[in-house]
């Protein structure tokens, strides 16, 4: 890889990094292309990517310094799980790290925080953004129904009054 490869390459990692809610970092080594191709597939599904990196190079677009806690994640090799919605890529990479003993998770980071694996374990447990906004919605909407049953039940009330009114008139 000359400069050029390297440069975009630290360019590219940089706008995954700014982009993502969270990053997952693994260890996946010994894995074959059907399962690596398996995980790819589910995280594409639910609208993330995996990227296997260099651990230089991820380092340099994090911008950070030697001896950081960024550091103890990206040794060996590494491949990053990322989304923008921060729960995603550690609900699905969780999920398949249980299913396979070669796939290993070290750890991530959401924007300066960094987590360790049972941080990203933690943040897999939590809803998803879109479940999130599921709830919030029926929040929203269960007291605009209520409010709709307690205006319409005067009206059925005063219209069952009239309607026995004019059946008493009627006979």
């Amino acid at each position: 890889m000359d400069r050029a490869q390297k440069a975009e390459s630290i360019e590219q990692l940089k706008s995954v990094f700014a982009d993502a809610g969270a990053v997952v970092v693994t260890h996946n080594l010994g894995l074959t292309v059907v399962e690596m191709e398996d995980l790819r597939g589910r995280l594409r599904k639910e609208g993330a990517a995996f990227k296997v990196v260099k651990n230089r190079l991820a380092l340099k677009a994090l911008g950070v310094e030697e001896g950081s806690e960024y550091h103890s994640l990206f040794k060996g090799p590494v491949g990053i799980a990322y989304a923008a919605d921060p729960v995603t890529a550690a609900k699905v990479t969780a999920e398949f790290a249980k299913g396979n003993d070669k796939f290993n998770i070290l750890g991530g980071f959401m924007g300066d925080k960094v987590l360790d694996a049972k941080g990203v374990e933690a943040l897999s447990k939590l809803p998803s953004l879109d479940q999130l906004r599921g709830k919030l919605i029926g929040l929203l909407q269960a007291p605009a129904t209520k409010v709709a049953g307690v205006l319409q039940a005067p009206a059925g009330q005063l219209a069952r009054v009239f309607n026995a009114y004019a059946t008493k008139d009627a006979a």
